[in-house]
Order: C-alpha cells, then structure tokens, then sequence
C-alpha cells in the first residue's frame, strides 16, 4: 500500500491551485501517517519555512524518521541553511552562468525558481543547475556580477508558496508542480503489483555503454519474473530515487560524475545500490586501485606512479620497468587514456600531455597477451569469464579512431572451464574492493597472471558476457538485488 501527500502549514496557502485530496496540513500528517499497512509514503513539503525546528524542518525530519520518502529531504534543508556549503556545491552552475548576458548596469539579479524552472528562459539552465545541487520545490537564487566580470551565484534560499504573488508565477508553477507529480506518482497508481522496484540508471546518448539495449530488457524480464518492477532513468530523475527500493547503475560511473551522486543518494536512502559510492570510489581511480593491490599483494604488472615528467624521474622509470611502458590516466575507461611508449622522447612528450589534466599517472610495464580475460564477479563469486582479444594489428582490446571505435574478438566460457588461478586472483582483487558487481581484468602469460585493473559497471552486454549463460545470468544478478531487499526488510 502506498500513500502520497503534499504537506502544507494551512490549506489557504494551497488556494491559488486547484484543489486536491492528497494536499494536507502539516497536522493532519502528524496524525494520519501512522498506519503501519502503508508500506510506502511519498511526501512533498511545501511549509511556509524550513530554518532550524520550524514546521517545515519537522516535517521532513518526522517523514524521514517515519522511513517515509520526504522531499525536500532534511540534507538539502540543512545545505541550504549552510552558506559557505551553498556555494561550494554549485560547480555544475559555473557553465550556465560563463554564458549569461544580463543588460548593461545590472550588477545583482534575484529571481524565483520552482523544481529546477524559472519565467526567464535565460535563466533556466541555472535554475536547473541549482536545483539539482539542492532539490528543494521553491528556491530564492541570488547572483552578482563579479569585479572581473562574469555572474556568480551568491545566495540560495528556500521559499514558501506564499513568496509567489504573481500570476505569471503562480501558472508555472502549478504547471511544473503537476509534471513533477505526475513522474512521481503516475507509475504507481497503474502498475502491476511487485514486492520491490529498481530503477536502472542508463544514458541514453552514451557512445559505449555498459548494458546494450537488449541486455537492458534482459534484466528487465529477469526482475519481473522476481516481483521486481523496474524503470528506467536518466540523470534528470535524480530526485525520484526515493521512489525506488533499489538502484541499478548502468552507465559508465566516475567519481567528479552524476553517477556517483546518484550512488550516494541511494545510499543516504538506505537502498540497495550497484554500484554503491565506495565501489566507483575505489576502482574508477587506477592510482588507488594499484596501491590497494600491491599493498595486499595481488599480483600486477611491474607498476610505478609517476608525478612529474622530470628527466631524473622519467629514467628512474625505466630502469625499474624498461620499455615497452603503458602510461594510464587513473580514470580512464574502455581503453581511453592509455598510451604505449617505446623511446624515451615518446615518454617524455605522453607524460608532459598526461599530467597536464592528473597530478598523478600509473605506468606500468607492457605484457603482450592475444587476449585478456574478464571475470564477472558479484558478491565475491564468480558468474561469467570472457577472453577478450586484441584488435588486429594493435595492443588493446579496443581501438578508438576520430569516427569509429574498434573492438576486439570475445570468447565466453563457463566458469567451470576457467582457469581455477584466474578465478581465484579475480576473487582475492575483488574482496578489496567490497561485496558489489565486477568485471576483474586479468592477463596471463605463460605460468604468470596479473590484474590489471577491477571495474565496478562491468560490460553485460547481449550476445557476449551472456553467451554462455544466456537468460540465467540476469536472473542470477537480478536474484541478489531481490536478497539484498529483503535483507533489509524494503
């Protein structure tokens, strides 16, 4: 059973709208929200203040004590009441604001926003920008010209219903309100009932994405046979993840990323999350990755991290490693940048590049192998083992070209006919890292193996990691999403 309400300190504040049953006074939620048969409660707070033990700050702390999902929650409540916090925040509003043209003489501009909205269509990437640092219905944005020129945001408060005195803002936002309700609230009146949902975090316009098309309706069909409802959602669905018991990321993650906020939230949400904040932490950097390795003795190529290009450093490195050297960014994906040197001058021109956007570079000692094995890995076990092989004529598994990128042969095997040392290395890099999915990158020559890196949004795709497992591979991570909920009792 799920219920919704929208929480206001007294019904006149609601009376510009129209009119509706789901729309109550802080009291009447105080004392109809105790229902313990009300499995869900969705609430969206619209008092008249939220400063420190106000009305509207209790509302979103008693819901949140209640295990009902609040909005705004209390950590917004708590950022927005933190100045120096406000400003910090808004790395993602810097762009937007590089491109505003304000008239001449203009040096303060305040303006309303309602859920990421504004009247001022120059202002709209703005508005959205802020609210999605601080999603918070009604926002107050203050910006000021700086001395050197260009716009920055000074102040960001909450604001009430009754700070829209205007028409003009009245209309939108009624009309923003009911799009906003309408996401939240529409899938529940009319789905099938489920014991659980997940919401799959994807991007639609990602060239290389962790789960093609099919293999997204893979897991879909594999959750529904488990009483799991899912959707599919893009980062512009960040404030619905209370919606959902479970958040499956399938979109490349980093940690300066949407990705990783979504994993936080899920988490501060108490959801079951894949990939979980600490996971995309600890793998998507290759400079960590290899110290955590090393320090626990899996073996890895020959491995230094290198942090200026100096002459003296630079032939350090190759009397330890000797060309051949792989140069890696520490959050490079799918091949991405990874250089191969062979001379000197090669090496000191790829690490004056490099180093101009890390402090830091792994290089590491080149091992030529016709394939790499990937090993899938959830919950410390094993699911699926691939070779993956060389791009003809070259030294990765993938080629990326100005207009096209090549990709390398797969053979897929079960894991019984996997090496027993590949899968045990694969586990023991695995531990390090926590209980999550993940595809562990090996090579092996001859009697060695090495790791070459742990990735937390391995490839499943259709037709590859599940070609030997077929239909099963999803239901097999599917049914640890389903353990995981009940665990927690969601």
């Amino acid at each position: 059973m799920t219920a919704y309400y929208v929480v206001v300190e007294n019904l006149a504040d609601w009376q510009p709208y129209y009119p509706s049953q789901d729309v109550i006074t802080f009291d009447d939620y105080l004392e109809r929200c105790k229902d313990p048969a009300v499995r869900r409660v969705r609430v969206i707070n619209l008092c008249r203040s939220y400063r420190y033990l106000s009305t509207g700050y209790y509302c979103s702390l008693l819901a949140e004590a209640r295990g009902h999902h609040v909005f705004p929650s209390v950590a917004t409540i708590n950022d927005l009441g933190r100045k120096s916090l406000t400003t910090l925040q808004l790395d993602e509003v810097k762009k937007p604001l590089s491109k505003l043209v304000i008239e001449d003489g203009v040096d303060t501009l305040t303006f309303h926003a309602w859920f990421g909205q504004s009247l001022n269509p120059n202002l709209a990437r703005i508005a959205q920008a802020v609210y999605e640092d601080f999603p918070c219905p009604l926002l107050e944005i203050t910006l000021v010209q700086k001395e050197k020129g260009g716009w920055q945001v000074k102040q960001v408060k909450a604001i009430s219903l009754k700070s829209l005195t205007s028409e003009n803002e009245q209309e939108a936002f009624a009309n923003a309100f009911e799009q906003f309700s309408r996401k939240i609230w529409r899938r529940p009146r009319t789905r099938k009932a489920s014991r659980y949902d997940m919401a799959i975090l994807v991007n639609p316009d990602e060239k290389l994405p962790p789960s093609d098309a099919r293999a997204l309706k893979n897991f879909e069909k594999a959750a529904e046979q488990l009483g799991i409802a899912t959707d599919l959602i893009t980062k512009k669905d960040y404030i619905r993840l209370p919606e959902y018991d479970a958040l499956f990321i399938r979109e490349t993650t980093a940690v300066d990323h949407h990705t990783y906020r979504f994993a936080k939230k899920a988490e501060a949400e108490d959801m079951v999350v894949i990939d979980d904040p600490t996971s995309i932490l600890r793998c998507t950097n290759k400079i960590y990755l290899a110290d955590l390795l090393s320090t626990h003795r899996v073996p890895t190529p020959k491995t230094v991290i290198l942090n200026q290009p100096s002459k003296t450093a630079l032939q350090k490195l190759v009397d330890e490693i000797g060309f051949p050297i792989i140069l890696k960014i520490p959050d490079g994906s799918f091949s991405r940048g990874i250089v191969k040197v062979d001379s000197m001058e090669a090496l000191q021109a790829a690490a004056r590049d490099l180093l101009q956007d890390s402090a830091m570079l792994l290089a590491q000692e080149f091992m030529y192998t016709e394939y790499d094995w990937r090993i899938g890995v959830f919950n410390n076990k094993p699911l699926y083992a691939c070779r993956y092989y060389m791009v003809r004529n070259h030294w990765q598994i993938y080629q990326h070209g100005e207009k096209v990128t090549k990709a390398g042969g797969f053979e897929t095997l079960p894991t019984f006919e996997t090496p027993k040392r590949i899968l045990e290395i694969a586990v023991k890099a695995t531990r390090l890292i926590g209980n999550g999915l993940y595809g562990v990158d090996i090579k092996q020559s001859g009697d060695r193996v090495v790791v070459i890196e742990v990735n937390d949004n391995p490839s499943i795709e259709s037709g590859v990691e599940d070609k030997y497992l077929g239909e099963q591979l999803y239901i097999e991570i599917m049914s640890e999403f389903l353990r995981r909920m009940e665990a927690r009792g969601r």
